[in-house]
């Protein structure tokens, strides 16, 4: 019997990330701006921190970076409550290290995708100050959605709607004299007022916005809640509680209508008059895979989300059904599938995987990755993912800022089932070095603690560690460059025992085994790479309990 675990690569030129289409198979590797790299000792994330720690995502593997937001902001939602479209936040430096950040990247062969944030702006934001300050009906308030109060009195919200956050959706306003006034509506945080996006003032605002960040030459943007832009007229009641329950498995009168569309087509247009493939990306839940391939039809947007794949269970039967649906959803509209596991607003799915047991989830979360990047499209991961974090979930109360947290109680009563209030645990600063106040992420402390245990966990730790998830990550993602046939294209499925899925794609096989024993199968190939040791014997080789193994036919 033998031992074998080899990461070696295909003779094959790599794809040049120059080609057309080159979102088509890219890997987007998501920062956390905040959480990433701090230049300058204050613990918080910045845009020189990122640029500086650009190389470690050039010699990952990479093929582009997206930021979350950076733009001037109060920072009541982590930078999702925009005060100023154009402006950098003092607190990630200025508008100069953004396009130095820009430059840097594309001199190491990364795209840089940046938020927009069009559903919602800051309360701080002008517009907002001036609505406040205007009449009833007047023209400031016609850019966001006033409504007068419903009862005697109008000292009830206009209608049903719930904040995805928790509690009302509506805050209701004081007029100059005091005297309660209107209502404004806010799906997020009461500091972030929705914009209404039939003012044709909106629109225009944000054509520009977008033209001044590709003038700047981003190569795309990720859209934030591309699919609550539009309202149904009247804003219906929904006569239903705990609405955010409902995000993605129903058009709700505030999500996902048809009206969208009509935008993401006009930015599509304006994308395509600017060179070199620039993208958007849509953030969008939908309750079907067919509703999210309207998002990515050929005149709208590049991709969008696969936030099923995200939310679908550790299970052979369920992953490959949200797969071939995906595939099939996208591939009706010519679009690529994206692949995701975790982002900022969601447990990493180590944690999420563990089922009680932290080395149980970790192997799985290795396992998951090399079957993402298996699988034809673009893979999206979240920073740190390649170091195998888990969920920080001990962190104090009072150190907490995820504003979900503030409007839920502890028992989750008073949130009338919003978000839970705990996605700070996902946002803990990375580590870099196994030393040092805040282990490599600036020169002082970090916003939010770090688990001693992270030491180990480290990107210094993990280099040079053949067994390392790190350098899983860069076997992976140096394997899925070589391979021609890896990336955008075919796929079918092989037969496989219960429990296992098995897929082919041109000379290559991958192999998961999502069950809790070991599984004897016939050697496929040359092994190339795994996420678990493998045995082999007599022809057949084992593949142990939640690991996944990559093989050249």
């Amino acid at each position: 019997m033998t031992q074998e675990l080899t990461t070696s690569l295909a003779t094959e030129p790599a794809r040049s990330s120059e080609s057309p289409g080159w979102w088509r198979d890219a890997v987007i590797y998501q920062v956390y701006v905040r959480s990433f790299a701090d230049s300058d000792g204050d613990g918080i994330g910045d845009l020189r921190g990122v640029r500086e720690r650009l190389p470690h995502l050039a010699g990952l593997g990479v093929d582009a970076v997206w930021l979350t937001p950076f733009y001037a902001s109060p920072q009541a939602d982590g930078g999702y409550d925009v005060a100023d479209y154009r402006a950098v936040d003092p607190l990630f430096g200025s508008l100069g290290d953004a396009d130095d950040l820009v430059r840097t990247a594309h001199e190491l062969g990364l795209k840089v995708i940046v938020d927009v944030v069009p559903n919602h702006s800051s309360d701080q934001h002008p517009w907002f100050r001036e609505a406040l300050a205007d009449r009833p009906g007047g023209a400031a308030r016609a850019r966001y959605h006033f409504r007068p109060g419903r009862g005697a009195h109008g000292e009830l919200p206009p209608n049903d709607w719930e904040s995805v956050f928790g509690g009302p959706a509506w805050t209701r306003t004081t007029d100059p004299d005091g005297t309660p006034g209107e209502w404004y509506l806010h799906l997020f945080a009461p500091q972030q007022p929705d914009l209404d996006w039939d003012s044709a003032e909106v629109r225009a605002e944000f054509d520009s916005v977008l033209r001044f960040w590709l003038d700047l030459g981003v190569d795309g943007f990720r859209i934030d809640v591309a699919h609550g832009m539009v309202k149904a007229a009247g804003l219906p009641d929904i006569g239903h509680t705990e609405q955010a329950k409902l995000i993605g498995s129903q058009v709700l009168p505030f999500f996902d209508q048809d009206g969208v569309h009509e935008i993401h087509r006009s930015w599509r247009r304006l994308l395509d008059s600017y060179p070199g493939d620039r993208i958007g990306v849509a953030e969008a839940w939908a309750p079907t895979a067919e509703r999210l391939a309207l998002y990515v039809r050929p005149d709208e947007l590049h991709q969008a989300f696969n936030f099923q794949f995200l939310k679908c269970p550790w299970d052979a039967v369920a992953m490959r059904q949200v797969i071939d649906e995906s595939l099939a959803a996208t591939g009706s509209v010519g679009a690529p599938t994206t692949w995701v596991l975790s982002n900022h607003d969601v447990v990493r799915h180590p944690t999420r995987y563990a089922d009680g047991s932290p080395e149980r989830g970790l192997a799985r979360a290795r396992a998951a990755t090399l079957l993402t990047l298996a699988l034809p499209g673009s893979s999206y991961l979240y920073q740190g993912e390649e170091l195998g974090l888990p969920e920080v979930t001990d962190l104090p109360d009072e150190l907490r800022q995820d504003p979900a947290f503030f409007r839920t109680s502890p028992d989750g009563q008073d949130g009338q089932g919003g978000q839970d209030g705990f996605r700070d645990g996902c946002r803990v600063p990375l580590p870099w070095t196994r030393s040092g106040k805040s282990h490599g992420f600036g020169p002082g402390g970090s916003w939010l603690p770090q688990p001693d245990t992270w030491s180990g966990l480290s990107v210094e730790a993990q280099t040079g560690d053949p067994d390392s998830t790190l350098e899983l990550y860069r076997g992976a993602l140096a394997l899925r460059r070589e391979l021609p046939g890896l990336g955008d294209g075919a796929m079918s499925w092989l037969q496989a025992p219960a429990g296992v899925l098995a897929l082919s794609r041109p000379g290559f096989v991958c192999t998961l085994n999502t069950l809790g024993e070991e599984i004897e199968l016939p050697v496929p190939g040359r092994a190339l790479l795994s996420s678990a040791p493998l045995t082999y014997e007599a022809g057949t080789v084992c593949i142990p309990p939640d690991s996944c193994a990559w093989w050249a036919i």
